[in-house]
């Protein structure tokens, strides 16, 4: 959905589709413009507005997580007693936040239905009893707010391509959440952050792993790891997916990272491309964007 307007009510009402509990709050319609774009994905909303107007605006989600950066040189947000840093993304579930502003903002916002979001980070991490709630407001670090924003870059990208795929939409939300999810303080964050959840992943797939981290620095394949693991490509394809959420590919890709990383943060190279190519990356440009998105950084060896 995309429309201009200069109608307050029809502000409120569109916002309000999205979260209902928004609200604004002494906005003057004498400098009033509202220019709104959003997307439907599978379980989750993409929004994108321009807001010319002195507002100030209320947000309360309910059964949602809200993910919001609200973008003017004058932008004051806040929940209760405490300030919130303007410059970056927030998540609440509940938690009321308000934010101001004096002359025009561009608000971007991902909408995740709360019930959806908790079943996928069940389903990724094992722990099936766990409860999605988050435990602070903020990211963890300016690179996970960095990492946030380039992940909603991309999604906006993505969605101004004209994606029509059903499975690529999905695909699109789920790394939106993952991402999300990785960034911000929540129930899950520890389950998120550690290594690939090994425990309640079936014999297959933990062999698999412990194949992965023994031989990513080797030009092994998917069909060496399957082997390794006494089944079929297919099957294994099938319980990463199932137990994990992610293919055994991606494991391969994100070990070989990990040994990269390691490698660069120690100074084991003459070179950011003789790190690479070590583990097994031939293309430099696409090793230092998967670097950066895994990381933060841009890769390189320590100063001497």
């Amino acid at each position: 959905m995309q429309f201009t307007s200069v109608d307050l009510e029809r502000v409120e009402s569109t916002w309000q589709q999205f979260v209902p509990s928004a609200s604004l709050q002494n906005a003057d319609p004498r400098s009033f413009r509202f220019d709104w774009r959003s997307e439907e994905l599978e379980t989750a909303s993409f929004v994108d507005y321009r807001l010319s107007a002195q507002v100030h605006s209320r947000a309360e989600p309910q059964d949602q997580l809200l993910v919001c950066r609200v973008d003017a040189p004058d932008a004051r947000v806040w929940s209760g007693r405490a300030s919130l840093d303007a410059e970056t993304v927030w998540m609440s579930d509940g938690t009321e936040v308000e934010a101001r502003w004096d002359r025009s903002a561009r608000v971007r916002a991902i909408v995740f239905d709360h019930q959806a979001a908790q079943s996928r980070a069940r389903q990724i991490t094992g722990d099936d009893r766990r409860e999605l709630r988050t435990t602070g407001l903020a990211p963890h670090s300016v690179m996970d707010s960095q990492r946030w924003e380039r992940m909603f870059a991309y999604l906006d990208q993505s969605l101004r391509d004209g994606i029509a795929d059903d499975l690529l939409v999905a695909e699109l939300e789920r790394h939106a959440l993952m991402i999300t999810l990785s960034a911000f303080p929540t129930t899950f964050s520890e389950s998120l952050r550690r290594p690939a959840q090994r425990a309640g992943a079936p014999g297959a797939v933990r062999r698999a792993l412990a194949y992965i981290d023994a031989n990513a620095h080797l030009a092994i394949t998917i069909d060496d790891v399957a082997a390794a693991s006494y089944i079929s490509t297919r099957g294994l394809q099938y319980a990463f997916r199932r137990a994990l959420d992610i293919t055994p590919a991606d494991a391969l890709r994100r070990a070989r990272l990990d040994g990269a990383h390691r490698d660069l943060r120690n100074g084991r190279g003459r070179s950011v491309g003789e790190v690479a190519r070590r583990w097994g990356f031939s293309n430099s440009s696409r090793f230092a964007s998967a670097y950066r998105e895994a990381y933060g950084m841009t890769p390189a060896l320590p100063s001497t």
